[in-house]
């Protein structure tokens, strides 16, 4: 589980074709602290490490694998060499639970309709499929590239997110452009509350 509070910010630095792609992501994490088998949420895709260790440059890495599967339903299958990806490790018991209870598994992948200056943030409107989107509520939470965010409003399959000058600084939202692709994650509350009313009905 994780809680869309991104603690780091990685880099592609080289795929592998095999029976599934090979990723291997530098990063500030210390590997030695990364056992084989840990999950890493990955802009917002829960991934295994198989594999760690350090670069020359004194960074940390990690590799995963991601099946036909995962490349088709993320955005995934869009990374390249040099591509800035959010990080977070899984939360631990007693952990401070800052975001929303997230589990890394995407429900579907939205575009950037739009970016506009909204005072010191950015105001971002997003586009999802009609049938992700009746899961997103105003004042509701979402996770975008694995992060956790607050829903302005909501317009048919388009909702807007402010994202504050700190949150450009330290995740891949200040790089971000018009008719970016993002995985989404809705908020799994939603989901079993909308599952539960149509039990009833």
């Amino acid at each position: 589980m994780f809680t869309g509070i991104v603690t780091d910010m990685g880099e592609v630095i080289a795929i592998e074709q095999r029976g599934d792609t090979r990723l291997t992501i530098a990063t500030a994490y210390d590997p030695d602290t990364i056992a084989i088998g840990a999950s890493i949420a990955c802009s917002g895709c829960c991934l295994t490490a198989v594999e760690t260790g350090r670069l020359q440059d004194g960074r940390g890495f990690f590799a995963v694998d991601a099946s036909a599967e995962t490349l088709a339903r993320t955005t995934l299958g869009n990374w390249k060499l040099g591509t800035r990806i959010n990080l977070e490790r899984p939360l631990k018991m007693g952990d401070e639970l800052g975001g929303h209870v997230v589990s890394g598994h995407v429900d579907d992948v939205g575009e950037i309709v739009s970016i506009a200056p909204e005072g010191d943030s950015l105001r971002f409107r997003f586009r999802v499929s009609a049938e992700i989107a009746r899961f997103i509520a105003p004042k509701g939470s979402v996770s975008l590239d694995g992060t956790s965010l607050t829903v302005n409003e909501v317009d048919g399959d388009e909702f807007g997110v402010n994202i504050i000058p700190h949150t450009q600084a330290v995740t891949t939202w200040g790089k971000a452009q018009a008719g970016d692709r993002v995985n989404v994650e809705i908020d799994m509350l939603a989901r079993y509350v909308a599952r539960l009313s149509e039990t009833r009905l």
